[in-house]
């Protein structure tokens, strides 16, 4: 018989009032068992009138300030955060049959974190920051590629790749964390931490 936590649910919850602390628990398990790309992410926004729209990134960072990623400041969900910054986020490990969403609200990264993070990344791809207009209409493949080599040319010092304004981070603080393990039969385990008005969490049972 499978160990419980106090609330009765699988050893797996721990007994852990700050949802950040079990987030990294499961983030590290997911980081050993997750074949590919254990911190992708669904990213859920919404337009001003409030038109849905979700896509796969990739979490960059983690703190109690709330979960990082990176992105083309003028792409589609760029637009999005800039006129409705609420937001949410669902992490699925198909390989621990559990996953993870989150809601809060999206707060651009400062000019000395993004510059931090775009500098550890691969050459080309600091060079398709510059090149790629991220959503827009691309008229020919071929426009892209020349871009490439354009940025390629003028930024011809891997070292030295500046930023682009157009290029950042955001960090969405969490106002609740679910955690979900598959059970059998569909009868499902669920523990929601919600964000109260003295900024402390509160931990709640969920029906499968």
């Amino acid at each position: 018989m499978n160990q419980k936590n106090s609330l009765g649910l699988d050893k797996c919850f721990l007994d852990l009032d700050d949802p950040f602390e079990l987030f990294e628990k499961w983030f590290l398990e997911a980081k050993k068992k997750e074949i590919n790309d254990p911190n992708a992410l669904a990213l859920g926004t919404a337009s001003k009138d409030g038109t849905p729209a979700v896509r796969m990134v990739l979490l960059k960072g983690f703190d109690k300030d709330g979960f990082v990623f990176y992105t083309n400041l003028t792409s589609q969900k760029g637009n999005e955060i800039r006129e409705n910054p609420k937001a949410s986020m669902c992490f699925h490990w198909k390989s621990l049959l559990r996953q993870i969403r989150i809601s809060g609200i999206l707060k651009q990264v400062s000019n000395e974190t993004a510059d931090a993070y775009y500098n550890t990344r691969a050459y080309e791809s600091r060079i398709g920051a510059w090149a790629s207009r991220q959503s827009s209409v691309l008229d020919n493949r071929k426009n892209l590629l020349k871009r490439l080599d354009e940025f390629r040319e003028k930024y011809n010092d891997k070292e030295n790749v500046p930023r682009p304004n157009h290029w950042s981070g955001f960090t969405l603080k969490p106002s609740s964390i679910e955690f979900w393990l598959d059970g059998d039969n569909r009868i499902h385990e669920r523990l929601k931490y919600t964000l109260d008005k003295k900024n402390s969490w509160n931990k709640k049972l969920l029906s499968p």
